[in-house]
């Protein structure tokens, strides 16, 4: 019999009570990540509805395992998936299960209808384009000359068009609209058509009350017609060379600009944390292609040499009107850092697929799992899964203005932990037999 010493029991003690503390990290991250995957299913349920069994289960395993591996990647989110079967197995079926996937419309429109529940009261619609770059994927369906947005250069890739909708309370991004398209498609007609596109379909599924906020790329004749002959409020970012009509002469809207030096003030704040003490003017102005309709012009100084010139059709008795106006547009740089999560987090531009359909599905389902995150987000203070999922991820500054990032974060820590993806619960339980009698013998199973 091994007799042991003081020391060997306490070390012995002290071993015991790590054991047990990681085993109630282990229990409490089960328990979570089983409550954040039922979430994930309980979402596609929703946003499949009219869709088959097989439909929905593509649904389910694309969300969690873009939750999981943050990545675009068909190998990365195969992995996440953590299944008993060889990896390549599985990417091959969801390769090709996303590939033949035909129900995009009717999933977009249920994703809507389940993200509409989250926007209520004035809404801000934030219209941007963007674009895809592939340097070295020429075998790529469909791919076209594109002009870089960061460098300014044209290389290979796709154009993307994307509307967001500001949450109420957090004015948190969520995605209403996604288009990925390339010139080189039969058929394809103009970029033109479109934006005109996506602005159809906000306006049949938006109120004309909510405000259409655009940059200057936007500055053209055919959106303007187009959004006054349907009523909508709007915000469009000016040219420096475009000209208004002002006390019925025509005249350049820098040099307009440049009369008024500000007669309402605005302090806003930058990314750096600098303090920009701006001034802001409004002025009725007609544009020359529909001189019969009245606009007004907001001019804010200070936010660089050039001032910020704004036109819009909204009009108020109030004098803050333009104080408010120029808010709302600065709000716009949230669909700005939309893209930026989308292409760094999840490495949207990173991915492998080839064919266009693949590469819009891909589009689409990320957008649902980044809106996902957008309805998780509004409701941050509510939740207490979120609150977790956000100490997860181990913030150095605190919690920030943009949640996406540490939302994401705290998913991906979660789900590595976490042993097994969503297999047992995506399948079926079989119904429990019923014990009854049998009339021959008097007893068995139904």
């Amino acid at each position: 019999m091994q007799i042991l010493s003081v020391c060997d029991i306490l070390r012995l003690l002290k071993q015991s009570n790590i054991n047990e503390k990681e085993d109630l990290h282990m229990n409490h991250y089960t328990i979570l990540g089983s409550h954040l995957k039922r979430g994930i299913l309980r979402f596609s349920e929703k946003i499949s509805g009219g869709l088959t069994r097989p439909n929905f289960k593509l649904v389910s395993q694309f969300l969690y395992g873009l939750l999981a591996s943050q990545s675009c990647q068909l190998s990365n989110i195969a992995r996440a998936l953590n299944e008993n079967i060889k990896l390549k197995k599985t990417i091959y079926r969801v390769s090709r299960n996303l590939a033949t996937f035909d129900c995009a419309d009717r999933l977009f429109e249920n994703y809507f209808s389940a993200v509409k529940e989250s926007l209520s009261g004035n809404i801000i619609l934030i219209v941007d384009n963007g674009d895809i770059i592939k340097p070295c994927s020429e075998k790529m369906e469909y791919i076209g000359k594109v002009r870089d947005g960061s460098t300014g250069e044209y290389g290979e890739g796709y154009h993307t068009l994307v509307v967001t909708a500001l949450t109420p309370e957090k004015k948190q991004p969520i995605g209403v609209y996604t288009r990925v398209y390339s010139a080189s498609e039969p058929e394809f007609v103009s970029e033109d058509d479109e934006i005109l596109k996506a602005l159809r379909f906000l306006g049949t599924h938006f109120n004309k009350d909510n405000i259409r906020a655009f940059d200057r790329g936007y500055d053209a004749n055919v959106y303007y017609e187009d959004l006054m002959d349907n009523n909508e409020r709007f915000i469009i970012r000016a040219k420096k060379n475009r000209n208004v009509i002002y006390n019925g002469k025509t005249l350049n809207i820098l040099e307009l600009a440049k009369r008024y030096k500000g007669k309402y003030r605005l302090k806003f704040k930058k990314k750096n944390g600098e303090v920009v003490d701006c001034k802001i003017s409004i002025v009725p102005i007609r544009l020359c292609s529909r001189s019969e309709v009245e606009l007004n012009l907001v001019i804010c100084n200070g936010l660089g040499t050039i001032p910020l010139m704004l036109i819009t059709n909204m009009k108020s008795t109030d004098d803050r009107l333009s104080v408010v106006l120029t808010k709302v547009y600065l709000l716009r740089w949230r669909i700005e850092e939309f893209y930026r999560f989308k292409k760094q987090q999840f490495g949207f531009e990173n991915f492998r697929v080839r064919s266009m359909q693949s590469i819009r599905n891909l589009d689409l389902l990320l957008t649902i799992a980044i809106g996902y995150i957008g309805i998780m987000s509004e409701k941050v203070d509510e939740r207490g899964a979120c609150m977790e999922l956000i100490e997860l991820s181990k913030r150095i500054y605190g919690l920030p203005k943009f949640l996406f990032y540490a939302i994401a974060d705290g998913f991906a820590m979660l789900f590595a932990k976490c042993k097994r993806g969503l297999g047992d619960m995506l399948r079926k339980r079989p119904k429990a037999r019923q014990l009854t009698l049998m009339p021959e013998a008097g007893f068995g199973w139904a």
